[in-house]
């Protein structure tokens, strides 16, 4: 009893070795070859560093699986100088995986997306648990719907401090199909005011959060809470009977948006929140609520909140009093609350044309940004609007 006492503890401490040992295994690769079949055949634990150098695009991997505290990790081995996979399809496309981190890379020249994460067309069993740390992609498309980061079935994830410019004409910088319980932060997003959007998500996205994001020109649309999905493309998938929303839950926080033809639109959305952003010279509408997906079961458009949001624009590139309404919505279930509006060459016409009364709304006075020139949008210390935009939210954060 001893000796088989003796055995099975030293068969538990082999396995904890191994494990641990596993879970701290760093391979190191240089080419493309390795870095395949370095991600082929990942474990729990593993970290695959890529040397700086270029790298050839167009690599698809599937059920490519970490496990909770023990993700795959593929980063950069110096971020400061980051390796660039280039080219393909799509430069990185990643189906059906779990608890995985990409960190630190360039992705450039994709034809169609930069970087692709799905489910496999298996809807019930979405990708999950997915990190994207300090990505760079740029110069995908150029035309069509090509995305910059493409999410399609994805649950669980946060991207921070990703960097996108330049997508397909009529595609994305991140879009986010059948998506839920995420996270973008601090990213940054540059593209065309009339190409395009900037964030996206749609086809029943729910409970996402994006903040202290900056869009520069980011596309016709800057944030389009919601859009118009192939009903085929929903994730969960349609039920009869039910109410049906292209996003539901979606909160837009501490943003800088400057340009587009639209800052914010809310597309066939079911409740979403836009507070303390900060939005300058938008070329038309500071606010669109339109409903594109009409088929039946379709709530309108609804129960947007829009306050506490610093909108600066122009008269010359304004249109509609800043808010376009679109048939098959419910503009009237709006709120709006706490905004500060000013024309910067014609102050007397800081008001917007809202659908539903504003309360404590604020027109006509500076706001004393402090170099919008040379896109700094906070404003000087004298500003009376120093707790309206963008700037105030980490303020508003602490009140809560």
């Amino acid at each position: 009893m001893r000796w088989l006492k003796l055995v099975l503890l030293i068969g538990a401490f082999a396995a904890f070795h191994e494990a641990r040992t596993m879970s701290q295994k760093v391979i190191v690769v240089g080419n493309s070859a390795e870095l395949r079949s370095s991600i082929l055949n990942a474990k729990p634990g593993m970290k695959i560093l890529l040397k700086p150098g270029e790298y050839e695009g167009g690599l698809f991997f599937q059920n490519v699986k970490g496990e909770p505290n023990n993700p795959i990790v593929i980063s950069a081995l110096d971020p400061n100088n980051p390796p660039v996979i280039k080219g393909g399809g799509e430069c990185l496309h990643f189906s059906e995986v779990a608890y995985l981190e990409i960190h630190n890379l360039v992705l450039i020249g994709a034809r169609y997306n930069g970087l692709n994460i799905d489910d496999g067309g298996s809807f019930d069993t979405p990708s999950h648990h997915i990190v994207l740390r300090n990505l760079r992609v740029r110069d995908i498309g150029p035309t069509g719907n090509c995305d910059g980061i493409k999410l399609s079935g994805v649950t669980n994830f946060h991207s921070e401090n990703c960097t996108i410019e330049r997508w397909g004409d009529g595609g994305q910088g991140i879009d986010m199909v059948g998506c839920h319980d995420g996270i973008i932060s601090n990213c940054i997003l540059r593209f065309e005011d009339d190409k395009g959007q900037g964030i996206q998500a749609k086809g029943g996205s729910s409970n996402i959060r994006i903040f202290r994001c900056r869009l520069e020109h980011a596309g016709s649309r800057a944030i389009q809470l919601g859009g118009s999905t192939g009903l085929q493309f929903f994730r969960p998938p349609l039920k009869a009977g039910q109410e049906h929303a292209e996003a539901r839950n979606l909160t837009v926080e501490g943003c800088t948006i400057i340009g587009s033809m639209g800052a914010v639109a809310f597309v066939g959305v079911d409740g979403a929140i836009v507070r303390f952003n900060t939005i300058y010279r938008p070329k038309r509408w500071a606010i669109r609520i339109l409903q594109e997906t009409r088929e039946e079961g379709f709530v309108p458009c609804r129960n947007g909140v829009f306050t506490d949001n610093l909108i600066v624009f122009r008269s010359d590139e304004w249109a509609e009093g800043g808010v376009n309404i679109g048939p098959f919505t419910a503009p009237q279930t709006f709120t709006f609350a706490r905004n500060w509006w000013f024309c910067l060459d014609k102050p007397e016409q800081s008001r917007p044309k809202l659908p539903v009364p504003e309360k404590d709304g604020i027109y006509g006075i500076d706001p004393k940004l402090r170099d919008p020139e040379k896109g700094d949008l906070s404003v000087l210390p004298d500003s009376p609007a120093s707790k309206i935009g963008a700037h105030a939210f980490v303020e508003a954060k602490q009140r809560k």
